[in-house]
């Protein structure tokens, strides 16, 4: 059984269905891999929103619970994350409509690696988040943390 070219040097198989699409070579598309691959670079974007909002939401959590810890690497973590999800959100805004659910998965994760990082346990913490999507991704929430940097 012959190996596809999709299966045996996979850039080249880009490089070439990159070409056919542009030149609008309908017959040498490898549509069932091309549309599989589309789809995954969409689950990847979505992935990495939800890794910043992991981050994001754990680094506020710890600014709130834990004010006498607080540090400048908190701050920058928290500003760059939030430029992150904002420059991801702006490429594409259709991942606006997934926001709810991507929070609620990546508070979860969030929890997860506050109870590991701190000295906090579960009982410590909000089951649920409490943080509106807007102040989430307020850059300056908590109030005063973009003054803080400067």
């Amino acid at each position: 059984m012959a190996t596809s070219l999709y299966e045996s040097d996979f850039y080249r198989w880009t490089v070439e269905q990159s070409e056919k699409l542009r030149s609008c070579e309908v017959d040498g598309l490898d549509s069932k891999n091309l549309a599989e691959e589309i789809e995954s670079l969409g689950r990847q974007e979505r992935r990495e929103l939800r890794t910043h909002f992991n981050v994001l939401l754990g680094h506020l959590l710890k600014w709130h619970l834990l004010p006498q810890e607080r540090s400048k690497l908190w701050q920058v973590t928290i500003d760059s994350e939030r430029r992150e999800i904002l420059w991801i959100l702006r490429d594409s805004p259709s991942l606006k409509d997934k926001l709810s659910e991507i929070i609620k998965d990546s508070y979860e994760a969030a929890l997860y690696l506050v109870r590991l990082e701190t000295s906090l346990d579960a009982k410590d913490l909000p089951k649920d988040c409490h943080y509106p999507v807007e102040q989430i991704l307020d850059l300056g929430f908590p109030i005063g943390i973009d003054k803080e940097l400067d």
